[in-house]
C-alpha cells in the first residue's frame, strides 16, 4: 500500500485520540497519510494554515521534551496557539475534579492534549467534554508515539503490511500501543518481556483480535531472541518509566538479560531498523553500537512525532471547511 497516496475508504470518523484501539485500520492510514503530506509540504516550505485561529490546550502531569516541542510546534505549524497547562498551574492540580474541568476548557479551547498517569483521566476528559481530546500518553497507553513509528517504518521500508516488529522490554503504554498499531496496520508484532512484566491480558486479546483481521500476528513470549527472530524492526524502551523510580534497581536486575545490543541485533534480519521512543540509557535498555549505529532510526523517529500529531490534529480540530481540503 502506498500511504503517500491513499485514498480513504471513508470519512474521518473518530472525535478523540485516546487509543489505537478506538481506530480503524483506515484511519490509521488516513493519519499516516496525511502525515507523510505535511512532513513534504513542512520541507518544501509549503505553509498548511489547517487550523488558523485554533487553541490546544496541553496539559502536562508528566514532564516531556518531544511531547511539549513537537505539539507546540506543530499547532503553531498549523496556524494554531498551543497553551501550556501544567498541573500546578490549573486548579485540576489541586483537586478540582475532571468533570468541572473538561466542562470549563471546552468553553474556552479546540482541542486538549494530556500527557498523564491515568488513562481514566484522559477517558473522561473526553467524556464531560465537548472538544476533542488527544492522549499525549498515559500509564496505558501512547498512540501518538507509535503514528510516528509507523510512520518511520513505512519511510524506511516503503511498506508496513507484512512486516514483524520486536518490542523488548517492560510489557507498559509502548508495548500496548504498538500491539494495537502494528496489528492494524497489517505488521506482525512480538512483544518479549521478564515474566512478571508482561503486557495486560485485555489488551493483548485486542491487539490478537485485530491481527487476525489485518491478517498479522501477534505473539508475547518471555525470550527476547524468539521475538527478535527475522524481525524488520527491533524496538525498546526505559526499564523504568516516570513513577517507576522505587523499582530502578529490582527493574535493572529483572531487565538484564533483555538489553538489545549488537548480537541480538544480529538475529533479525540484516536491514532490519531500530527504534527507541526516548528518552534512552545507553548502558541499559540499549547499547552505545546500536542506538548510535547504522540500523538506528530513533531521531527521524523522534521527528515524526511533530508530523504525525499535525496530523491528528488537523482530522481531530479541523472545521469541516478546512477538512475538505485534506485529500485534494
Amino acid at each position: 500500500m502506498d500511504l503517500a497516496k491513499y485514498t480513504p475508504q471513508k470519512a474521518f470518523g473518530q472525535e478523540h485520540m485516546l487509543t489505537l484501539a478506538d481506530y480503524t485500520p483506515d484511519e490509521i492510514h488516513q493519519v499516516l497519510s496525511l502525515a507523510l503530506r505535511l512532513k513534504d509540504e513542512t520541507k518544501r516550505g509549503i505553509p498548511h494554515p489547517l487550523l488558523a485561529g485554533k487553541t490546544l490546550g496541553m496539559i502536562f502531569a508528566k514532564s516531556s521534551t518531544r511531547t511539549r516541542v513537537s505539539f507546540d510546534v506543530g499547532i503553531y505549524q498549523l496556524g494554531g496557539y498551543g497553551l501550556f497547562l501544567g498541573t500546578q498551574d490549573i486548579q485540576l492540580g489541586r483537586g478540582e475534579t475532571v468533570h468541572d474541568t473538561a466542562l470549563v476548557l471546552s468553553r474556552y479551547l479546540d482541542g486538549i492534549m494530556i500527557r498523564t498517569f491515568e488513562q481514566q483521566d484522559v477517558v473522561d476528559l473526553a467524556r464531560y467534554g465537548s472538544i476533542p481530546v488527544i492522549n499525549g500518553l498515559t500509564d496505558m497507553y501512547h498512540p501518538c508515539q507509535v503514528l510516528a513509528d509507523l510512520m518511520t517504518v513505512y519511510e524506511a521500508k516503503g511498506t508496513l503490511k507484512g512486516l514483524k516488529l520486536a518490542f523488548v522490554g517492560d510489557g507498559h503504554n509502548m508495548a500496548h500501543s504498538l500491539m494495537l498499531g502494528c496489528a492494524k496496520a497489517g505488521m506482525d508484532a512480538a512483544v518479549a518481556t521478564p515474566v512478571d512484566y508482561t503486557p495486560d491480558p485485555v489488551i493483548a486479546t485486542l491487539a490478537m483480535a485485530a491481527a487476525n483481521e489485518s491478517g498479522a500476528k501477534v505473539t508475547i513470549t518471555t525470550d527476547p531472541r524468539e521475538a527478535v527472530k527475522d524481525a524488520d524492526v527491533i524496538y525498546t524502551d526505559v526499564w523504568a518509566s516516570m513513577g517507576q523510580e522505587e523499582e530502578q534497581q529490582k527493574r535493572m536486575k529483572d531487565f538484564a538479560p533483555y538489553q538489545v545490543d549488537g548480537a541480538l541485533m544480529a538475529l533479525a534480519k540484516k536491514d532490519a531498523v531500530f527504534l527507541h521512543c526516548l528518552p534512552a540509557h545507553r548502558g541499559e535498555e540499549v547499547t552505545s553500537d546500536v542506538i548510535d549505529g547504522p540500523q538506528s532510526l530513533v531521531f527521524p523517529e523522534a521527528e515524526n512525532r511533530l508530523h504525525a500529531q499535525k496530523a491528528v490534529m488537523a482530522l481531530l480540530m479541523g472545521d469541516q471547511e478546512a477538512k475538505k481540503t485534506l485529500w485534494k
